[in-house]
């Protein structure tokens, strides 16, 4: 079902099932899976593939050019997965050479109005980013975390799963997953809860990620001191295993 007004290459793949509204463009080198729907006045271009049972509202712009000045016109892609929800007014730019040559995201991610995310991103599943929320070039953002709406976030920030980012928050270091952050410039407010219970987390792992978060973030300790006292605390879920290994490999260093 793609209306007349729209105008699509004749060399794009378009899926079964495919709806495109008016005055949609879809360029040459797209491909969109099937069952996706693409609202009026979107523009696809470049390397962009996109998966099957995505609904793209209007105005969205996928696949431009990366606002970089380095980049010379070279073939990066663009890669969304399936059932992503994208926003009027989005816009989602394609990889650099220098950062892999590709922007990814994932499946089943909700990116709300005016949002961007820039080049060379990596969306894991399950995200949430929030209105006018912006996303410099080359961040990683891990399973099922949430950014508020006119979050910023620096290049190079890694975002950890399940973390939540404060509305108006100004990040410009690794925030560890499981955690919240708020504040002018990002800081740690503790475990977020609420959203750990809603996604059916056990009570058992709660109370050592909470463990776990005072000794690393409270307690005064160094960080190598921190870790010695998490071991010695017999804190052995997977999930603080993951909070510890994302501190030590953090190339930004994390918020505090």
């Amino acid at each position: 079902m793609i209306h007349k007004t729209a105008l699509v290459s004749s060399t794009a793949e378009i899926g079964s099932g495919v709806e495109i509204g008016p005055y949609a463009v879809i360029g040459d080198t797209v491909q969109i899976g099937n069952d996706t729907t693409v609202g009026p006045h979107v523009v696809i271009e470049g390397y962009t593939r996109i998966g099957e049972q995505c609904k793209i509202f209007q105005f969205c712009s996928l696949g431009a050019v990366p606002q970089d000045l380095k980049f010379k016109d070279e073939r990066t892609e663009l890669i969304i997965g399936n059932n992503n929800t994208v926003r009027e007014f989005v816009t989602i730019n394609r990889g650099t050479p220098g950062g892999g040559g590709k922007t990814v995201l994932g499946n089943n991610n909700f990116l709300m109005a005016y949002a961007h995310v820039a080049h060379d991103c990596q969306i894991g599943d399950h995200v949430i980013i929030a209105n006018s929320a912006s996303l410099a070039g080359h961040i990683h953002i891990e399973d099922c975390a949430i950014i508020g709406g006119l979050v910023g976030i620096h290049q190079f920030v890694h975002i950890g799963c399940y973390a939540i980012i404060g509305g108006l928050t100004g990040v410009s270091k690794d925030v560890p997953p499981y955690m919240m952050a708020v504040g002018e410039r990002a800081k740690l407010y503790g475990v977020n809860l609420i959203g750990l219970k809603r996604r059916g987390f056990p009570p058992d792992v709660i109370r050592e990620l909470k463990t776990a978060y005072r000794i690393i973030f409270r307690s005064g300790l160094t960080v190598k001191k921190a870790f010695e006292k998490v071991d010695e605390e017999n804190l052995t879920s997977a999930e603080v295993k993951h909070l510890v290994d994302f501190i030590k490999n953090s190339k930004r260093g994390v918020i505090r």
